[in-house]
């Protein structure tokens, strides 16, 4: 017969099988370094003659989509969550681009 303690002690086990392994203080300074570095980067874009025009621009875009998905994914935890929370999150972002393409395209800005 197990006692209300030994409950409690059995159940963290079972909690930590199924628990995925978050990163470690360490690597969360290498990524934040990381983000650090493609933000250097990033104000350099401009100065730098040989990125002209639509380059340019999808450079920036390109490194600011990185900087998104490591922070949604690694910070937020997004990777380390259910699945569903991770759809939810991905219909709301595609709803959101979505919209700012049709409000540009009302303004005619694109």
């Amino acid at each position: 017969m197990t006692t209300d303690t030994e409950e409690l002690v059995e159940a963290p086990a079972e909690h930590d099988a199924d628990h995925i392994k978050h990163p470690t203080p360490k690597q969360y300074w290498l990524i934040a370094l990381i983000l650090a570095v493609i933000t250097a980067f990033e104000i350099a874009v401009p100065s730098i003659s040989a990125f002209d025009g639509w380059l340019r621009v999808f450079l920036l875009f390109f490194l600011g989509g990185v900087k998104f998905a490591m922070v949604v994914a690694l910070f937020m935890h997004l990777k380390f969550d259910k699945p569903l929370y991770r759809a939810f999150f991905i219909i709301g972002l595609v709803g959101a681009i979505a919209m700012f393409v049709v409000v540009l395209l009302t303004f005619r800005a694109i």
